[in-house]
């Protein structure tokens, strides 16, 4: 596809290591899973063609994604339909709570909670499930998060303390814990070309599928750094953080393109039924801090 307005993401995308397979999760995630689920082969070809993704590249990515059951495939007549496996719907699901979520801008309650490893824990199945549930290490058996991270069961046998962010010593306890340095680097790398492409859109917006396959890079490249965002209580931030101008600046061009990417898939996706269903309520409250 050739767009000055998506030159820009594109030079991005094509300047970082990236993979046609998680372009293909942040389509189903973002925008087939509100639809039900189910979207045909050739859609989906369409869709990545215009991100300059071939569909021998396209074919491989869902054929690999199918192998490792994070895709389900349904073949009718010469025509083959695929959707999300149980394991990337809960996958997705997960990852959407912080994408899409109003706590993406940062949490104002300052209680962290800390865990310290008992010597008789098994303890790569404890790191794994705290790394999972958002925990940092501060050291090899101190972890810690936000109060309101749940401990996962492998941990249940941890000593838990409460401590209260804000102070020099939590600040430092965060930058042993987490890369924050680099999570920042990552939200101002996300923010040059969607910053400069949010200023370049038509004030009558985009056609159809120009707009969607402007959304789903912006998705796919903020949902590369957000993941990585703990979410900490601002008073274990630097000063500068980036998130929340980051977040701002995605919601702002995710709604500007969600009218008419959505009007596109209306007329020209379809599952085995045929045109795929209207999206929910949720879709269009995505961002929103009352979400």
């Amino acid at each position: 596809m050739s767009s000055p307005f998506l030159e820009p993401i594109l030079r991005h995308l094509n300047s970082e290591p990236s993979r046609t397979w998680s372009l293909v999760i942040t389509f189903y995630g973002d925008a087939i899973l509100p639809r039900g689920g189910s979207v045909g082969l050739q859609t989906l070809a369409e869709v990545l063609g215009g991100m300059g993704v071939n569909d021998a590249a396209v074919r491989a990515a869902v054929s690999r994604l199918a192998a490792d059951g994070w895709l389900e495939r349904r073949r009718l007549g010469r025509n083959s339909f695929y959707r999300l496996a149980e394991k990337g719907a809960g996958t997705f699901a997960e990852a959407a709570r912080r994408i899409y979520g109003p706590h993406a801008a940062g949490v104002e309650d300052n209680r962290l909670r800390l865990l310290l490893l008992p010597p008789e824990m098994a303890r790569e199945p404890a790191r794994e499930a705290l790394r999972a549930a958002g925990y940092g290490a501060a050291l090899p058996d101190l972890w810690l998060a936000p109060w309101d991270r749940t401990v996962p069961a492998e941990a249940r046998t941890a000593i838990a303390l409460e401590a209260r962010a804000g102070t020099a010593e939590a600040r430092r306890l965060a930058a042993l814990a987490w890369d924050l340095e680099g999570i920042a680097a990552g939200y101002r790398r996300f923010l040059e070309p969607f910053g400069e492409v949010s200023g370049r859109m038509p004030e009558a917006g985009l056609p159809g599928l120009e707009s969607l396959v402007a959304r789903l890079l912006l998705i796919h490249e903020y949902r590369r750094v957000v993941l990585r965002d703990p979410f900490l209580p601002h008073g274990m931030l630097p000063a500068d953080w980036p998130g929340g101008e980051a977040r701002r600046a995605c919601a702002d061009l995710y709604a500007r393109l969600l009218p008419a990417s959505e009007a596109w898939l209306d007329a020209h996706a379809a599952d085995e039924d045929g045109p795929l269903p209207a999206p929910g309520a949720e879709l269009w409250r995505r961002f929103r801090d009352d979400m």
